[in-house]
């Protein structure tokens, strides 16, 4: 069986099949299929995005899909950046004028709680969308740290923990990351459902 991550990105097309491999599962990338054009993304909140993309794959591409949307939810902010936040601070997409943007709207506000919430969406295998959804609850740090990991992950501190995401090794980080929660759900109900023959 063949399903497609909608995704290009080959660290988290490789952490998927790792785990899935001893399924029989195989998994495609939006290359693998043929897929160049960008998927649209034109919903207002991250579940509608993720959905949105999965179905687009499978009603032009005919194969099960599955895609993730990711934000950071800003309690402070009324949840934003969340949908927008790859282009919180315009369509160039760059994390460092995204970043440089969240922490001037967080001046002077002492609330600084925050969440990074994964969802991914899976269409084309059972008769009705499964959703699987990842949140990690944590803080907006008043400045950067950390060189690794990507996005805002300098400035997110993860509940019980002193260090951003991106002073985290990637291991740490995905340890306790809000894709890593979500992936684990989807391989588990994989797992469950879709058992190689004995």
């Amino acid at each position: 069986m063949t399903i497609c991550f909608a995704s290009n990105n080959a660290h988290k097309l490789e952490e998927v099949r790792n785990k899935v491999a001893p399924l029989g599962i195989n998994i495609s990338s939006l290359a693998d299929i043929g897929c160049a054009e960008e998927l649209p993304e034109t919903q207002d909140n991250i579940p509608g995005n993720s959905l949105q993309k999965a179905m687009y794959v499978l009603s032009k591409y005919n194969i099960p899909c599955f895609a993730d949307d990711t934000g950071l939810e800003v309690q402070a902010l009324n949840g934003d950046p969340g949908v927008y936040s790859a282009r919180y601070a315009g369509p160039q997409r760059n994390s460092t004028d995204n970043i440089n943007l969240l922490l001037k709207n967080l001046q002077g506000v002492s609330n600084r709680a925050a969440r990074f919430r994964t969802v991914i969406t899976l269409v084309g295998l059972t008769k009705r969308p499964v959703v699987f959804e990842g949140i990690v609850d944590g803080e907006i740090g008043s400045s950067l740290k950390g060189t690794s990991g990507f996005g805002y992950d300098p400035v997110f501190i993860p509940n019980g923990h002193h260090r951003t995401f991106a002073e985290m090794t990637m291991n740490e980080k995905n340890q306790l990351s809000h894709r890593a929660i979500a992936v684990s759900q989807l391989i588990a109900f994989l797992t469950e459902n879709f058992k190689p023959a004995a």
